[in-house]
């Protein structure tokens, strides 16, 4: 089973892709910010990051580019799932290590395409 941390600081957010993401079998991870999105991803393995750009103590940037460093996750997916919808925003998410980029809400289906993209083949 594979598994993915929700990074975002709305509760609701987090159970919103978390819904999407148990109704395919995957396991989640939840976490409201950057900070303990990497104090989380030390103690489990984490096949996949869903992340918020605008959080409190670590945003979603510092978060992925933190990720990158550590040997573990230096290839992990990384999905970018924001309210930002600016070509910088998105420019900004792929220099920092994001795999692919959405703007919320994001559609089931499409969550769905950007999993089997990137976990399945």
């Amino acid at each position: 089973m594979s598994k993915v941390m929700v990074v975002d600081d709305s509760k609701t957010v987090r159970n919103y892709h978390g819904s999407i993401l148990k109704s395919m079998g995957i396991e989640v991870v939840e976490a409201e910010n950057g900070m303990e999105a990497l104090e989380r991803s030390l103690d489990s393995n984490i096949d996949l990051f869903l992340v918020d750009v605008n959080m409190p103590i670590m945003d979603g940037y510092s978060f992925i580019a933190d990720l990158r460093k550590q040997e573990a996750y230096k290839k992990s997916p990384v999905i970018m799932v924001t309210t930002q919808a600016k070509e910088d925003d998105k420019i900004s998410a792929y220099k920092v290590g994001a795999n692919m980029f959405e703007t919320k809400p994001i559609k089931p289906d499409v969550l769905q395409a950007y999993i089997d993209i990137l976990l399945n083949s």
